[in-house]
């Protein structure tokens, strides 16, 4: 019996030690981070001698140097190092220590002695360098890992480690030739060194600083293909799609590709606007034969390369004529298919709109519309766009019957609202504006934003420009004008939006029209003639409706086609900050944050 209650009282005894210990931890840790370091010292003192653990080792002798107990923190360290004098925890302690009290020749004796004093262990050699990294040490941490891999005589150890650390630092010479370093033997690690270089790199010549390690490393070791495709990426990110191809093109003969990766290399160049690169690349995937996989695709994406270089700028009619043919040439060779209705669409819109052979282009679409097997969707875009040349062709009444037929088949979907919207411009464009503005109204509620957005404009134009009989006669010009942009007509478009303020002086539509004649611009790609039209709408109409459409464009006018990221970031961020109820700011915050370097998506 009594041997029993013994054993119950040294359990009890125990558990209520532990209970102790685990209080006393708590509270050390609530005093350690408060920065109560006299309170946080004592109880870490005595769970210390309890327990002999580096971690309250660690908070003891920091806490003892934060309220200056050097005497005791000297002595508690030395005496630890007399007991396990191979242990580097408590030599790194004694350097902290003279650190500390300003004595740095011999905090860094200490320092260079613990490392200098490893073995070729890979544990202890971590060990000792996440000691340096604990009290912010970097420099000394990496320098630990370097004297290992030479003492392991491997250079493959420690990357993640030095990754990290030189990133924090923003090291970014010795970061590119860590990820230089590390990819051939770790392929794998390519797309986390392009979104980590992204994020670190600054400016043009970081991005050159990577080129030049690369190159160097090309002409060492040309066999290494994750260099080249380091390149090509450093490439594209810089927009030098020009080198960005020939890269590809001397990879995809070395490497004997099969042509995907140029292929998706193509796409990009097209996503990116440098049409004639992406005509070079798919012109040469052609050059593969016809067996290819990549082979129709590419001819496709050829015809539209041209045809988004053509439609973007100032257009020749021999290059329109020549893209037309084209498109003929895949509707001769495939015919009229639900498969090739895209060139379909294309051809007749060159017609139209740039060879002005408007009965070609109804002749087109109604053939379209009889093609069997097309979905639905396609069928009312179709009528859509006939609308359209109907408007052209001056046979407004059946324009309108297309929009209602598609608006009543797909209501309150997103192309039975376009079809709405549709029939509402061609109101305006009539001068009838009351109805125009009563369909308007109706569409503001649209669940398609972009479609709500240009209903609202319409809708607020019309109201804004009613006021009197001089804005009526002015904004019936207007109309006149946006008819003219409608028919590809910029030019007399330009000149009529010219003449409403020599006509009408003091209307109110000189928002309105400084917005349109930035779109006549852009689109004739007289880019350093719209940015003054731009800046003239955003300094001097902050009211307007088109303010934060202004802004928006303006910003990327900067990005894409002038490279001034600040001054791009600079728009985006006053577009976030005055117009936050805008429907581009969601846009706006994303390419803002991609400038700045932020990884997008975390």
């Amino acid at each position: 019996m009594k041997k029993l209650v013994l054993i119950i009282s040294f359990c009890l005894s125990a558990l209520y030690s532990s209970a102790q210990e685990s209080v006393d931890d708590a509270l050390a840790y609530q005093y350690y981070q408060q920065g109560q370091f006299q309170e946080a010292s004592i109880l870490l003192e005595k769970l210390f001698n309890k327990t002999n653990s580096d971690t309250y080792f660690e908070l003891y002798f920091t806490s003892l140097l934060k309220i200056k107990k050097f005497e005791e923190a000297e002595k508690l360290v030395k005496k630890l190092i007399r007991q396990n004098p191979k242990k580097p925890t408590y030599s790194i302690a004694l350097g902290r220590f003279y650190q500390e009290k300003g004595q740095i020749d011999e905090a860094n004796k200490q320092y260079l002695q613990a490392i200098n004093n490893l073995p070729a262990e890979e544990y202890k050699i971590r060990e000792l360098a996440n000691n340096f990294y604990n009290f912010q040490a970097y420099d000394l941490a990496i320098t630990t890992f370097l004297q290992g891999r030479k003492l392991m005589n491997d250079n493959k150890p420690f990357t993640f480690e030095l990754l990290s650390i030189y990133r924090y630092k923003k090291d970014k010479n010795m970061l590119i030739q860590e990820y230089l370093n590390a990819l051939p033997e770790m392929p794998q690690l390519l797309p986390q060194a392009e979104s980590v270089l992204s994020t670190v790199f600054e400016d043009n010549s970081d991005y050159q600083l990577l080129q030049s390690a690369l190159l160097k490393k090309i002409q060492k070791e040309p066999q290494t293909e994750i260099y080249t495709k380091l390149l090509i990426w450093q490439y594209l990110q810089q927009q030098e799609y020009e080198m960005a191809l020939r890269q590809l093109i001397a990879q995809d003969k070395r490497i004997k590709d099969d042509g995907g990766i140029l292929y998706q290399a193509a796409n990009t160049f097209l996503s990116n606007q440098a049409y004639p690169v992406a005509i070079k690349a798919y012109e040469y995937l052609l050059l593969k034969g016809k067996e290819n996989e990549y082979y129709l695709p590419a001819k496709v994406e050829l015809v539209n390369a041209k045809y988004q270089l053509v439609i973007t700028g100032k257009f020749e009619k021999n290059a329109i004529t020549e893209l037309a043919a084209a498109y003929q040439s895949i509707l001769d060779e495939y015919g009229k298919t639900p498969q090739t209705v895209f060139a379909l669409k294309k051809w007749v819109n060159l017609q139209a709109y740039y060879l002005n052979d408007l009965e070609k282009a109804e002749k087109g679409l109604e053939e379209a519309l009889k093609i069997p097997g097309l979905p639905n969707a396609e069928t009312g875009q179709l009528k859509l766009d006939l609308g359209d040349i109907y408007i052209l062709t001056q046979q407004p009444w059946e324009a309108i019957l297309l929009y209602e037929q598609v608006a009543k088949q797909f209501e309150n979907q997103a192309i039975g609202n376009e079809a709405r919207y549709r029939s509402a411009r061609l109101s305006f464009y009539q001068g009838n504006f009351t109805y125009a503005k009563s369909q308007a109204d109706i569409l503001k509620a649209s669940t398609s934003q972009l479609i709500a957005n240009d209903a609202l404009n319409l809708s607020l134009l019309i109201s804004d420009n009613l006021q009197s009989a001089t804005d009526s006669s002015a904004l019936k010009m207007y109309a006149d004008a946006e008819m003219l942009q409608f028919r590809n007509f910029p030019a007399k478009a330009m000149v009529k939006l010219d003449s409403i303020p020599i006509a009408f002086p003091n209307n109110s539509l000189l928002d309105d029209i400084l917005m349109a004649k930035s779109k006549i611009l852009i689109k004739n790609n007289e880019i350093s003639q719209a940015i003054i039209v731009l800046k003239e709408l955003t300094e001097k109409q902050h009211t307007s409706i088109w303010a934060d459409d202004a802004l928006f464009t303006l910003a990327g006018l900067y990005e894409t086609n002038l490279k001034d990221n600040e001054q791009a970031k600079v728009l985006y961020q006053k577009l976030i900050n005055d117009y936050p109820g805008s429907m581009y700011t969601t846009e706006a915050r994303k390419r803002f944050r991609k400038l700045r370097g932020d990884i997008i998506g975390t």
